[in-house]
């Protein structure tokens, strides 16, 4: 039996996460609206699931071109005067309204919420796939592409007597490219800029509308870049990898900033009140088991767990 993350998205699903979207961001939203909001999505998994599609896709998207998103809408009896709000978001769903999914459009390795992934590259590198990723991997006679489209990886590469023909080794995201220099080191891709952690060796970055200016980033050290710039290096935390050991290590992490962290491994609605985000955090906690982490800070921290479900779940005093 498929499990229900594998099962086809139901169209009305959808079009309930963008009826609710587009409520609770009309900037009038009150008390009643939200509540109604939570029971929808507590329902039902499926429920769960279109509303986390809907929060992670209206992010990722810029826009689609108006002359096919505006019919989509209608036929799937959006009302017209929601089109402009919902346009991004419900276009990101795959065009529900015409019967398609929302697919990666080929992407050549994927990674569901929650799953890690390893990757055995043509030269004997290896690559890791966090949680919801997605990446190409290129190999022509010049280079080595390996293109991060959403989510987070880290890289082996192949020791130099094991590549054949040597060629640049480059991950490339929408902010710029890292180039390899015989190393291991880790790429997270964020909505308004990637940033590269460098375990062992160094890298060298550029950003994509200023190629002609290069960082190095070397072994200990960490870089954030957008595609016109590149932010000064900086001492990294070397627990950024920890993921693709199964664990988060916080220290001395706000919960705001941790709850944040463990949603990306855990389907649905996770969140924490505001009341409680300044709260600090420190441990190694499985990825692998969410709910155990969540019984981990009840026990240990004054919050409690408001739970509609195993797909909505707020952290409160």
């Amino acid at each position: 039996m498929a499990s229900p993350a594998a099962r086809p998205m139901p169209k009305n699903c959808l079009e309930m996460a963008v009826h609710w979207y587009v409520q609770l961001n009309d900037g009038d939203a009150d008390d009643n609206q939200r509540q109604a909001w939570q029971r929808w999505v507590a329902e039902s998994p499926d429920h769960a699931r279109a509303w986390a599609r809907v929060e992670k896709l209206q992010r990722q998207l810029h826009g689609v071109p108006m002359d096919l998103a505006l019919p989509v809408l209608t036929q799937a009896g959006v009302e017209r005067r929601l089109a402009m709000k919902s346009l991004l978001v419900f276009a990101a769903l795959g065009f529900a309204g015409l019967g398609y999914e929302f697919s990666p459009l080929g992407a050549d390795y994927l990674s569901a919420t929650g799953q890690r992934r390893q990757v055995l590259l043509p030269d004997g590198g290896r690559l890791d796939l966090n949680t919801d990723t997605q990446v190409d991997v290129h190999y022509s006679s010049s280079e080595r592409l390996i293109t991060l489209r959403h989510g987070e990886v880290r890289l082996l590469t192949a020791p130099d007597n094991l590549v054949p023909v040597p060629r640049p080794l480059v991950v490339a995201t929408v902010h710029g490219r890292v180039r390899a220099l015989g190393t291991d080191f880790n790429v997270r891709l964020g909505e308004k800029s990637t940033t590269v952690t460098v375990l062992e060796h160094a890298v060298e970055v550029r950003s994509r509308l200023a190629p002609d200016i290069a960082q190095r980033v070397s072994a200990g050290e960490q870089l954030q870049f957008n595609a016109r710039q590149l932010r000064p290096v900086r001492a990294a935390d070397l627990n950024v990898s920890a993921w693709s050991r199964g664990m988060l290590v916080a220290i001395d992490w706000r919960l705001g900033d941790f709850i944040a962290e463990l949603s990306r491994y855990r389907s649905g609605h996770l969140s924490c009140a505001p009341q409680v985000a300044e709260l600090r955090v420190s441990g190694a906690f499985t990825l692998d088991d969410t709910d155990a982490v969540l019984a981990n800070l009840t026990a240990s921290l004054p919050v409690k767990l408001r739970t509609f479900s195993r797909y909505w779940v707020r952290v409160e005093a």
